[in-house]
């Protein structure tokens, strides 16, 4: 991959994004580019592959959104009945629609066609949608290939190929429907990568999509937004619902705060033990369908509910304005899931606070992040907070002859068949000098654990006592 230099931009017009779409952004109050979009908009306008990375809340959308416009604008054509000529995917639904929205907004003046498909929704309103074709489909994975088994959607002319949070949708749940949507896309065609984060492996992986991409890495890969105050929490894990519930009650800052649970059962007994505590909340996450996570998310953006309860469900992409706080209910077992988390606060140069929750259990987890990031999260100390543990308290273990002199003997492991049937070698003072002699015939008794007897050298068990059968 190429690297790509750093250009210094102050206004979107320097970019040689066209007119049209400079009237958009100045309607949304958007003049100065992000660094993410200043290196990758002109790599984008050439046509060329690219592989974007940066922190989160970035204004990675616009990056990709802003050029792809201008391209469509710049060589209008029809898509063709039941193609498309973008195909952008996203991991989850809410992401999908929020991509869908940013595409709208940028080209309200271009009069361009953008369509959305993911689970949940209505299968027949989505195919009128396709049947003409469309500019731009932002779409899910698994249902569009549920449209292209259907035959409601066909991808050979797809011209631009976007992967928003690129390092989830290449993860294992993803990877084998995206290897059969890159069969369907036209191989000459220009491939968009854009994450937070992209791990080595992922990263190999990614490689075999792209054809000579350059890279775009504005920040530290994995690194958290500049704005995000971190704080960590140490408490009894039964303690973490009354954590929760002083925390609302003493702080009057959280006026919106994401609450992120690992279950989605965990969610859901979240919210309703703090529905009856008298603080408003909603849940969303996977069991939820389409009409009740979108009722939960536009209630939590319109300030109906304080809090937000979700899994990972809401980690990635989804964009609130104002999230005051994220609390870290339970803390993830993927370190890189915490840099999605966080990044839910702290967007559009505001500020926020990330609030993490850890279990005597979850310490591993914490040590991960904190590697991942390369950098520790500050201790909150709190009435209910555990102590927090210190580094030299474990004593070192010994090495050398003292570790060989203090480890305990290995006992050796009882097991059934010691007492089933298997025949017992009876004591060395008993069988003489010729039981270690291989040709030695042991006819000695065999008996089980209640006394019977069992089969043995000698022959067939001896049958004494043995009650005359009844004619």
């Amino acid at each position: 991959m190429l690297a790509a230099e750093s250009n210094r931009v102050t206004h979107f017009k320097d970019l040689g994004v066209s007119q049209p779409i400079l009237k958009a952004l100045d309607a949304e109050g958007y003049t100065t580019p992000t660094p993410i979009q200043s290196q990758a908009i002109p790599i984008v306008l050439k046509g060329r592959d690219l592989v974007g990375l940066a922190q989160t809340g970035t204004g990675k959308t616009a990056a990709f959104a802003l050029p792809i416009l201008d391209r469509l604008n710049a060589n209008r054509k029809h898509a063709g009945e039941k193609s498309c000529r973008t195909l952008v995917l996203a991991p989850t639904r809410e992401l999908a629609a929020q991509i869908a929205d940013s595409f709208r907004t940028y080209g309200r003046f271009l009069g361009l066609s953008t369509a959305v498909v993911f689970g949940g929704a209505s299968m027949f309103k989505q195919k009128q949608a396709l049947f003409r074709g469309v500019d731009v489909l932002v779409a899910t994975p698994g249902r569009l290939l549920d449209h292209v088994h259907q035959r409601s959607l066909r991808l050979d002319r797809v011209e631009i190929l976007v992967l928003d949070e690129a390092d989830h949708m290449l993860d294992m749940g993803f990877i084998h429907d995206l290897r059969k949507i890159a069969t369907l896309v036209p191989k000459q065609r220009q491939s968009l990568f854009f994450s937070a984060t992209m791990p080595p492996p992922i990263a190999e992986l990614a490689a075999q999509f792209l054809t000579n991409p350059e890279r775009v890495a504005v920040s530290p890969v994995s690194s958290t937004a500049e704005r995000v105050e971190q704080a960590v929490i140490h408490v009894d894990h039964n303690k973490k619902q009354d954590l929760l519930h002083h925390l609302l009650e003493t702080d009057p800052s959280i006026t919106r705060a994401l609450v992120f649970t690992r279950t989605k059962h965990g969610a859901d007994r979240v919210v309703t033990k703090l529905e009856s505590a008298g603080h408003p909340a909603e849940a969303i996450h996977g069991n939820k369908n389409q009409g009740q996570r979108t009722r939960a998310l536009d209630a939590f953006k319109k300030g109906q509910a304080r809090l937000l309860v979700a899994t990972e469900i809401a980690a990635r992409g989804i964009d609130v304005e104002n999230v005051s706080h994220v609390i870290n209910f339970d803390l993830p077992h993927v370190a890189e899931q915490y840099v999605h988390r966080i990044g839910r606060t702290a967007r559009a140069g505001q500020g926020g606070l990330a609030i993490s929750f850890c279990a005597p259990d979850e310490r591993s987890y914490l040590r991960d992040i904190e590697r991942l990031t390369k950098q520790s999260v500050p201790v909150m100390e709190t009435d209910l907070s555990l102590r927090a543990p210190k580094a030299d308290e474990r004593a070192p273990r010994p090495k050398g002859p003292a570790q060989r002199a203090t480890r305990k003997p290995q006992q050796q492991k009882h097991h059934a068949s010691d007492a089933h049937g298997k025949p017992a070698r009876k004591p060395s003072h008993v069988r003489g000098e010729q039981g270690r002699d291989r040709g030695a015939r042991d006819t000695g008794d065999r008996r089980d654990r209640k006394g019977n007897d069992v089969w043995s050298n000698s022959g067939p068990p001896r049958r004494l006592n043995r009650k005359p059968t009844r004619v």
